[in-house]
């Protein structure tokens, strides 16, 4: 599609270059550091906190300049973001360059990175084990090794039928249901204490109950 202003459209004014604060090189060092941590590419999470940070969508010239970065490492950059949907492509009226910037929605960044990482290494562990515990045990050791894998596999399903238990409700909801957290516990505590289901004293705790 030809993005080019009409004949007697203004073209678009060019913007100011884009240049990061201190306080913002700060923030983007330590994504940076953090997504290198978390197993995607330095440059990547980089990327990905300017333009969070950012007023308005961005071009990949103006990343480029702000992050000093290669136009190929911020095209890859991009391409990687795009596949884990945290950005999102924009268009300029009178500008045929690509703008991109993040959801604006915390809870829906937070709610895609989840959602991406439970695609991409969740899913395929349940899998995996799966087809595990479907093999033939051929003597007691894989026998042992499948009933360990059957409690890892219940175990994540479980989280993972939370989980989508969770993705059914809005922000607000979600939000209500994560402040409820403490008093949860503290009432699941009680009620151990009044079925009598306490933690057991250790022995040190025992003897210094004795009369």
């Amino acid at each position: 599609m030809d993005l080019s202003p009409a004949p007697d459209s203004p073209a678009a004014s060019p913007s100011p270059p884009f240049r990061l604060s201190p306080l913002a090189q700060a923030f983007v060092l330590h994504f940076g550091e953090m997504g290198s941590r978390w197993g995607i590419n330095r440059t990547v999470g980089q990327i990905y906190a300017m333009l969070f940070l950012a007023d308005a969508p961005r071009h990949a010239e103006e990343i480029s300049e702000a992050l000093s970065l290669s136009r190929g490492s911020v095209s890859m950059g991009l391409k990687e973001l795009a596949s884990w949907n945290l950005v999102q492509l924009r268009h300029v009226p009178g500008d045929r360059r690509d703008y991109y910037e993040t959801p604006r929605d915390v809870w829906a960044i937070f709610r895609t990175l989840v959602e991406e990482r439970k695609k991409r290494e969740i899913d395929p562990t349940l899998t995996t084990l799966r087809a595990l515990m479907m093999e033939p045990a051929v003597d007691p050791a894989d026998r042992f090794a499948q009933e360990r894998m059957a409690a890892m596999h219940e175990q994540i399903e479980l989280l993972t039928d939370w989980y989508a238990e969770m993705r059914r409700l809005d922000n607000e909801r979600l939000l209500q249901l994560l402040r409820l957290g403490e008093r949860v516990v503290k009432a699941l505590e009680f009620k151990d204490r009044m079925l009598g289901r306490g933690k057991t004293p250790t022995a040190t705790e025992a003897d210094h109950g004795r009369p």
